[in-house]
C-alpha cells in the first residue's frame, strides 16, 4: 500500500502531514557516484543522521545532442530517487537548467549554443524551448515519485543562484509555469547568496526562497528572515567543503569550525542541505572550469572535503556534523564501517604506439581551408587533431629551414601540443594566456592536439566555444588547408589494446612515422601523445587508488570505463577506481598520455591521496 502524505510551507516550519518537520539534507549527485554504490551512500546519509538527499539534474549528461534524452545506468534518476525512497528518506530535486556544481559547462549542454544567437539564462525564445523540453523530461521522472503519491520528493528547485546572474523575472515565471503544468505539486525554491541583492533579483512570488553559505551563519539567517518574514529558514547548500583546480591546492576545511556553524544552524530552528554529504567524482570528461581571469580547470576527484569521502568512508566531519545533528534529531545507533587498506599493485607499462599513428582508427577525418571549433565541428567535448603541411617560405625571415612563430588568433581553449614531422615542438596553454609557440623551421607537417579541459561553469563565460579560437597564423600568413579528426575516445581502449596497438598509417602519417621507436623498441620511450596498457591482477573487486604521480598528463580507463583525467601538476595524485569497475583477475588499464611517463609502471595505493592543502 502508498502512503501519501502532505508537504508544505507553513507559518515557520516546513510541515509533513501538518506537523513541523526540519529538513536534513546531503547533497549526493547521483551522476558523480558508480549506480551500484547509490544504495550504500544514501544509507550512510541516514546513518549520519539526515532524513533528506538532495541532487542536481545535469541537463548535460542526459540529453548529450538535441532531441536525445538517456536515464540509462548511471543517469537512472528514477531509480535513484526510489532507492532515497526505500531508505526511508526524503528527497530535494533541482534541475537548473543551469546548475554550476563544477560541473561542464554548469551542465547547460553545448549544442544548445551552437547557435551564437541563442539567449542564455533569460526569455529567449530558443532558449525557453529547449529548456521547457528538459524540464518536461525531468519532471516525468519526479512527478509519480512526489511525497504527495507515496515518493520521496519534497521540494523542487526553480533555476540555481540566479541572483548572481540575471534578474529576468519572466524567465523564472515560464520556468514555474512548465514545472506546474508538468504536474509538480510540492513546493518550488529559489536559492541565492543572502545578499539582499540577489536575494532580489533571483525571487519571485510563491517561490520559498532559500540561501547558500557556510560561515556567518546567523548573520546570513537574519539576512534572509528581513527578505522573507515568514516560513522556514532553510540553508540549501551548507558549503562544509570546497572543490580543488588543477595546479592549486586540495582544499580542506577545519571539522569542529563546520559543526560549530552547524549547530549554529540549527539551535536557530533552521533546515540544512549539506553541500556535499558526499562529493564524488567527475568521472570522464565532466568537470568544469572557472575563468576569471585565470582559466582554472576542476580536477577530476570531487571530494570536496565532505563528511563521506570520495571513496564513501567517513570523515572527521562525518562524526563531527553526526553529534551535532544527535542534539536535534534522532540519530540511529548503526555506524558505517571504518576505511580499510585498498589493495597495493604493480604492473608494468606497455608504451605505445604513438597517438598520431593510429587515428585512422580513432575517428572519421575531414578538410577544412580555416580551423574550425569543437562546436562546429559538433564534437562538444573531449580533444581533436588539426594538422596541415607547412611548404615553407624563402621570403621569410631565416628562409624555409628557419625559425618561425605560429599564432592563434584569439585564444587555446583550452591546451595545444604542437609537433612538426610528428616530433613535439612545445605547448599553448590557456591557463597561462599563450597563444603563441616558435616553430624550428617553416616546412613539414603541423599537427596541433587540441584538449577542451572543460567548459566554464560559472559566470560571463558559459557557453563559449572550445577550440582554437580565432585561426591560426604563421609568420603573420594565415595558415589554412586543415585536415581535421575529431577523436573518438570511445575507441581507446580497443586500439590500445589491439596487438601492435592498431598501428595503421594514421590519418596525420609523417614522413619519419615509420622509424619512430614504438611500445619498448630498443627501451626508447614513444615521444608525445602515445597510448598506453597494462594489466592488473585482483583477488576480487575492490576500490583501487591509481597512483599517477609519475605520469605526464593524460586520460586513464579501466577495462573500459574512462576514470577522467590526471595531470603532474597536481594537487590530486590518485584517482579513484570503484570496486564495481573492477573484476576478479585481469583487469585492463589503458592509457592516453599526452607529454611523457616518468616512469613506465601501473601502481594503486592504500590510500587516497588528493595532494597538498598548503601553496
Amino acid at each position: 500500500m502508498t502512503i501519501q502524505s502532505r508537504f508544505a510551507i507553513g507559518e515557520t516550519d516546513f510541515e509533513l502531514d501538518g506537523q513541523p518537520f526540519r529538513v536534513l539534507s546531503g547533497a549526493l549527485h547521483y551522476f558523480r557516484v558508480h549506480p551500484d554504490l547509490w544504495a550504500d551512500r544514501i544509507r550512510k546519509a541516514r546513518l549520519m543522521g539526515l532524513n533528506t538527499i538532495e541532487t542536481y539534474v545535469a541537463w548535460n549528461r542526459h540529453a548529450p545532442h538535441r532531441g536525445e534524452w538517456n536515464t540509462e545506468g548511471g543517469l537512472d534518476l528514477g531509480r535513484f530517487l526510489d532507492l532515497v525512497a526505500a531508505e526511508g528518506m526524503h528527497a530535494i530535486v533541482r534541475p537548473g537548467p543551469y546548475i554550476c556544481a563544477e560541473w561542464d559547462n554548469g551542465g547547460l549542454p553545448a549544442w544548445l549554443f551552437r547557435d551564437r544567437e541563442v539567449g542564455m539564462r533569460r526569455s529567449e525564445p530558443r532558449y525557453l524551448d529547449a529548456v521547457s523540453e528538459y524540464l518536461r523530461n525531468v519532471y516525468e521522472i519526479v512527478v509519480p515519485r512526489q511525497v504527495d503519491t507515496g515518493g520521496s520528493v519534497i521540494l523542487v528547485q526553480i533555476e540555481n543562484e540566479y541572483g548572481a546572474y540575471g534578474d529576468d523575472k519572466a524567465y523564472l515565471e515560464h520556468l514555474v509555469e512548465v514545472t506546474r503544468e508538468a504536474g509538480v505539486t510540492v513546493p518550488l525554491t529559489t536559492i541565492d547568496q543572502p545578499t539582499p541583492q540577489m536575494l532580489a533579483d533571483g525571487s519571485l512570488p510563491g517561490l520559498h526562497l532559500t540561501g547558500s553559505f557556510g560561515s556567518r551563519t546567523l548573520e546570513r539567517l537574519e539576512t534572509l528572515r528581513e527578505f522573507q518574514p515568514t516560513g522556514p529558514l532553510v540553508c540549501m547548500e551548507f558549503w562544509c567543503g570546497w572543490f580543488d583546480d588543477w595546479g592549486s591546492h586540495h582544499h580542506t576545511t577545519d571539522a569542529a569550525a563546520s559543526a560549530h556553524e552547524l549547530d549554529l544552524l540549527l539551535a536557530a530552528g533552521g533546515s540544512v542541505n549539506i553541500y556535499m554529504f558526499h562529493g564524488g567524482t567527475n568521472f570522464g570528461l565532466t568537470n568544469g572550469a572557472n575563468d576569471k581571469g585565470r582559466y582554472a580547470p576542476i580536477t577530476t576527484s570531487y571530494d570536496y572535503d565532505a563528511p563521506l569521502d570520495e571513496a564513501g568512508h567517513p570523515t572527521e566531519k562525518f562524526w563531527a556534523f553526526r553529534e551535532v545533528i544527535s542534539r536535534y534529531a534522532p540519530v540511529p545507533d548503526e555506524v558505517p564501517d571504518a576505511a580499510a587498506p585498498a589493495p597495493v599493485l604493480e604492473a608494468p607499462l606497455a608504451v605505445g604506439p604513438a597517438l598520431l599513428d593510429v587515428t585512422d582508427a580513432l575517428g572519421d577525418e575531414a578538410v577544412h581551408e580555416a580551423v574550425p571549433t569543437f562546436d562546429e565541428l559538433g564534437h562538444d567535448r573531449g580533444i581533436a587533431l588539426f594538422t596541415t603541411t607547412l611548404a615553407g617560405d624563402a621570403a621569410v625571415a631565416g628562409g624555409p629551414d628557419g625559425p618561425g612563430v605560429l599564432v592563434v588568433g584569439d585564444e587555446v581553449r583550452d591546451r595545444a601540443w604542437v609537433l612538426l614531422d610528428g616530433v613535439p615542438v612545445g605547448v599553448m596553454s590557456r591557463d597561462a594566456h599563450e597563444r603563441s609557440i616558435v616553430l624550428p623551421r617553416t616546412h613539414g607537417e603541423l599537427a596541433i592536439l587540441v584538449e577542451d579541459q572543460g567548459r566554464v561553469d560559472y559566470g560571463s563565460r558559459l557557453g563559449e566555444h572550445k577550440g582554437l579560437i580565432g585561426g591560426i597564423a604563421l609568420d603573420g600568413v594565415e595558415l589554412t588547408g586543415w585536415r581535421v579528426r575529431p577523436i573518438d575516445l570511445d575507441r581507446v581502449p580497443a586500439v590500445a589494446s589491439a596487438p601492435g596497438g592498431a598501428i595503421g598509417s594514421g590519418g596525420a602519417a609523417h614522413a619519419d612515422a615509420a622509424a619512430r621507436p614504438e611500445a619498448g623498441a630498443g627501451g626508447r620511450p614513444v615521444a608525445g601523445p602515445a597510448l598506453a596498457h597494462a594489466v592488473l591482477d585482483l583477488a576480487a573487486p575492490a576500490d583501487l587508488f591509481l597512483d599517477t604521480l609519475h605520469w605526464g598528463k593524460g586520460l586513464v580507463w579501466v577495462n573500459g570505463f574512462l576514470l577522467g583525467r590526471y595531470w603532474r601538476r597536481g594537487p590530486q595524485r590518485t584517482l579513484i577506481v570503484p570496486a564495481p569497475v573492477t573484476r576478479t583477475g585481469a583487469n585492463e588499464v589503458v592509457v592516453l598520455e599526452f607529454e611523457g611517463f616518468a616512469e613506465a609502471a601501473v601502481r594503486t595505493l592504500a590510500a587516497p591521496d588528493l595532494g597538498h592543502t598548503e601553496i
